[in-house]
């Protein structure tokens, strides 16, 4: 069994994030299922604005610009997806995610679909980014897109 608890942290005023908790959980738990994980998880999401994730990834990546989403793992992996942890008491801390409300919603104007969407795609990218998924490399690119597509439809949040 599944069990995800989220450190919530709300920077922002652009979207009434208790709207999405549910959407966020289902999202968060298909994608541990993908994995077959099992157990209890926790993640951090600090849903914020443009303003304070330019610092955050100045300060952490070096690049000076806003984004939409930031993702810092807890563990490095060796196979993305593969968690391998002695953890045996509590929960596992999977990592920190950060995503920009501003550019969710402004992405989702730009692509042509809602907002709720955009939000499970951000939370989607950046649990495989938890789990040890990157896209530095085409090979990587097109394994973690797919990996994206078939949460996403599971979530009911295809394209």
């Amino acid at each position: 069994m599944i069990n995800i608890n989220f450190d919530i942290t709300d920077e922002q005023s652009t979207l009434d994030i208790t709207k999405y908790k549910d959407l966020v959980e289902k999202v968060c738990t298909e994608t541990l299922k993908e994995h077959n994980l099992d157990g209890d998880f926790e993640v951090s999401l600090v849903y914020t604005n443009d303003e304070n994730i330019r610092k955050i990834n100045k300060e952490y990546r070096n690049v000076d610009s806003a984004t939409d989403v930031l993702s810092f793992p807890q563990f490095e992996f060796e196979t993305p997806g593969k968690l391998e942890t002695d953890n045996e008491i509590g929960s596992i801390l999977l990592g920190d995610v950060v995503i920009s409300t501003i550019h969710a919603v402004n992405q989702a104007a730009e692509y042509g679909h809602s907002v709720e969407r955009e939000v499970g795609y951000l939370t989607c990218h950046s649990m495989l980014h938890l789990l040890g998924y990157d896209h530095m490399t085409d090979e990587d690119k097109k394994l973690m897109r797919e990996k994206e597509e078939k949460i996403m439809e599971r979530t009911g949040l295809e394209r």
